[in-house]
Order: C-alpha cells, then sequence, then structure tokens
C-alpha cells in the first residue's frame, strides 16, 4: 500500500526552483520574452499562444515538433438555431519558427478527449470508442481511413470521456463511472449505495487492449484497475515504465448528508487523489474515499460512513498525494525534456480544469501543478507551476481559459490546452 504524502500549495520548492533556473543561464533571460498571455509563471518563463482550436482538450507533440488536438464536439447558434459541430482532430504546425502554427489540417468527424502518438500511429479517443489513423512521418494527415481498436465503449452519461495511454502494446482507457458514488436513487438526500456497485462492472477503472488487434469490445480488454471515478488525467512516467492518474473525487458530501458533514467539510473533502495505478489495484470508489484530514481512506456515507470510519477501505489503495478536493484534474504529463532545470526532470505537471463546487469558498483551480517525482515516489511538496488561466472571473462559466491537456514537446517545452477559450499555450525558459 502507498504512503499518503501531504499536499504543499506553495513554499520554498517553487522559490528554489525558480532561483536555480536564473542562476543556471547567464543574463536575465525573461527580459527577451515578449509573453502577452496574462498567465503567472516562476521568474525564468514564459509563455506564448501557439493557436486557437475551439473545443481543445488533449494534445500530443510529435517529434518534429508538430502538435495533435483532440477536439471535442460544440455546439453553435446557426441561422436554424443551435448546430452540432463535429470535433475530431487538429494538426498545428508552426513553419516560419516564430512560436505561433500557421498551417492547421483538421481530420475525423466525431469528437474525443484522449489522443496519443506512438510511432506512426496516432490514436484518438471519443467517448465510445478508441481509434487509430496511420501518419506518415512529417505528414499533418493520415494516409487512410481510421482503423478502429476498440468500439461500444459506455457513454451517453457523466464522466463518459475516455483519455488514454499507448505503451508497451497497450492502450490504457479510463473509463468514468456515471455517478457520485453509485446510489439507489442519483442525488437524493441520504439515499444509500448500490452494495455491490453494478457500476463496476462496466465503468469505474481503467480498461486495456490490445494494440495488435483491431475492432476488439469492452469483453476482449482487461480490467486492469478499478474502484477509481473518473481519471482523466492518465499519463504514462516514461522514465520508469509506470501508469499513473489523478482522479476527480466524489461531490456532496454536505448535500447529500448535511447530519454529518458541514459546508467548510464538503469544499474540502475529499481529495483528488494522485495515483499509481498498477495491474489488479482497487483504490476503493464508490465505497471509500480519500479524507485530506486524516490522510486515511474511509467509508463512504451511502455505505455507513460517518466521515470517519475506516471500515472496508483499509486494504483500499491510497494515493501518493491528495490534492484539493474539487480542482478537477484533466490532464497528466511527466517532464523528461531537457530545456527545463534538472529539478524538473521526471516530474509531473497536472493540469487542473477548476472546480464548480466550492461555495461557499472561492472556487479553485484553473491551473497547472507541479509534483516533483523520483522515480515513481513524489520527492517533495507540489507547486502551482502556472496560475492566472481563469482571468478575474474564477468560475466555470467566467474563466477565460480552462486548461485540459498537457504534454512535453521535443525541445523540452510545455503545451498546455485549454477547452474554454481553445488555447494552445507553449511554456519555455525565456532563454531557448
Amino acid at each position: 500500500m502507498s504512503t499518503t504524502y501531504a499536499a504543499g500549495r506553495s513554499g520554498p520548492l517553487l522559490a528554489t526552483l525558480a532561483l536555480a533556473f536564473l542562476t543556471a543561464v547567464p543574463g536575465s533571460a525573461q527580459a527577451r520574452c515578449d509573453d502577452t498571455t496574462g498567465l503567472t509563471l516562476p521568474d525564468g518563463f514564459c509563455a506564448e499562444l501557439v493557436a486557437e482550436v475551439p473545443g481543445a482538450r488533449h494534445i500530443t507533440v510529435a517529434p518534429n515538433g508538430d502538435i495533435f488536438v483532440a477536439v471535442r464536439n460544440t455546439v453553435r447558434r446557426g441561422a436554424s438555431g443551435r448546430e452540432r459541430v463535429p470535433g475530431g482532430v487538429v494538426a498545428l504546425r508552426d513553419t516560419d519558427g516564430d512560436g505561433h502554427a500557421d498551417v492547421q489540417e483538421r481530420f475525423g468527424d466525431d469528437g474525443g478527449t484522449g489522443i496519443w502518438l506512438d510511432g506512426e500511429w496516432l490514436y484518438f479517443a471519443p467517448d465510445d470508442r478508441v481509434l487509430r489513423y496511420h501518419i506518415p512521418p512529417g505528414s499533418l494527415r493520415p494516409d487512410g481511413p481510421a482503423e478502429v481498436i476498440v468500439s461500444g465503449l459506455p457513454a451517453g452519461t457523466s464522466h463518459s470521456a475516455k483519455s488514454i495511454v499507448v505503451a508497451d502494446g497497450w492502450v490504457y482507457v479510463n473509463i468514468g463511472g456515471p455517478s457520485n458514488a453509485c446510489q439507489a436513487q442519483a442525488r437524493t438526500q441520504g439515499s444509500p449505495g448500490l452494495d455491490p456497485c453494478p457500476q463496476l462492472e462496466r465503468r469505474g477503472g481503467i480498461w486495456r487492449f490490445s494494440t495488435a488487434r483491431t475492432n476488439q469490445t469492452q469483453d476482449d480488454g482487461e480490467r486492469f484497475a478499478t474502484g477509481l471515478r473518473n481519471v482523466v488525467a492518465l499519463g504514462w512516467n516514461a522514465g520508469t515504465g509506470s501508469l499513473f492518474g489523478v482522479q476527480h473525487g466524489r461531490d456532496s458530501l454536505h448535500e447529500l448528508f448535511p447530519d454529518l458533514f458541514t459546508e467548510e467539510q464538503r469544499v474540502e473533502k475529499p481529495s483528488e487523489e494522485f495515483v499509481l495505478i498498477e495491474r489488479g489495484d482497487d483504490f476503493g470508489w464508490p465505497y471509500c474515499y480519500h479524507d485530506p484530514e486524516t490522510g486515511r481512506k474511509v467509508l463512504a456515507p451511502e455505505y455507513g460512513g460517518d466521515g470517519h470510519e475506516v471500515g472496508r477501505c483499509a486494504d483500499k489503495k491510497m494515493p501518493l498525494v491528495g490534492f484539493p478536493a474539487h480542482w478537477a484534474p484533466n490532464g497528466l504529463t511527466f517532464y523528461h525534456g531537457d530545456q527545463f532545470p534538472p529539478e524538473y526532470r521526471g516530474g509531473a505537471f497536472i493540469a487542473f480544469h477548476g472546480s464548480w463546487n466550492r461555495a461557499p469558498a472561492p472556487q479553485a483551480g484553473y491551473n497547472v501543478v507541479f509534483q516533483p517525482m523520483d522515480g515513481d515516489r513524489p520527492a517533495g511538496d507540489w507547486v502551482v507551476f502556472a496560475d492566472g488561466f481563469a482571468g478575474e472571473n474564477v468560475s466555470p462559466g467566467g474563466a477565460r481559459h480552462r486548461p485540459s491537456g498537457v504534454a512535453v514537446g521535443p525541445d523540452g517545452s510545455l503545451y498546455v490546452s485549454d477547452d474554454r477559450g481553445g488555447a494552445i499555450f507553449r511554456i519555455r525558459w525565456a532563454g531557448r
């Protein structure tokens, strides 16, 4: 069982990292950075707007620097009313080296979230399937139709977005649970949870499928790990060959059980869990959640818990880190580039989409966090690396940008996608 580490919101690490960077390169490189994005970054870093892609979700970057963006379906107002705008994949290229993509190519006729480039194969995940396109080296478009790796995945209800990782001959797929805690009556005060939870048969975990087969169904795959409510932020640590995720914790403790939980407790509980995902793991959802106050997994009130009892949760796998409640982790990548200073190498960058339900406290998240790592273990407290995405109105409807995906480019730059404003940002050390 993993150890739970206390979360750190700020502190000496950020100052140490910034100081190391400023002293590593002679002169003030920050003066050479024309950053007009409005983002707040450590000294020595800058951001630039690469492109605007409405509906951008996850991103992946090719060895030549081309960017492939997963785009969700959107809706616009047309002459005949509200019209569906199909998503797909948008490929971006900067042909003149000015940092801005001047070429865009679009393909696919359905939107999705997950995207992953594995050699010449681009994997893309709409809500109910995983597709694969062959992309010749140097091309922005596939040279043929998509292959279907797996279809018929559960979708159509909440938490239907499919995030993916492709590694070692497998496609790992997040299939989120469609409820808060598998209640008998959803969103009903005091409703008990179904026990056993039938949703775990098809959802609430990570499934994996062979890359050597096409036209698979869910039954052809393996339930690799279970008890995970929704792991939109799914990532692979290439330095250790390990799968990680950050899951969306449950909601509504106070609303559903006002006699057990105060409004303040609902704001701060439960944790968004950063987890190492290994074959056969059970993280406890919907029966359990991680309490940041005690650092333990405790029994959910739908299953007889009172906010303190551990019970059947004693043998569930613990998170490596508990992040603040309701920040909504949506993207995860590990840094193995050489542009950032050594302190960042091997660490995790996590894109938080931002909360909607922390009232009466201010909404929060809407940022990119850095978690230092030593192999597969945390190596210190996390820090907010990039902030200011939301702007002055930090709320789902008022935010300018909401981070959705993160990826590292071949030059070591960090790319961040935004599904609110459609921005694709590049964050770099100003001297490179």
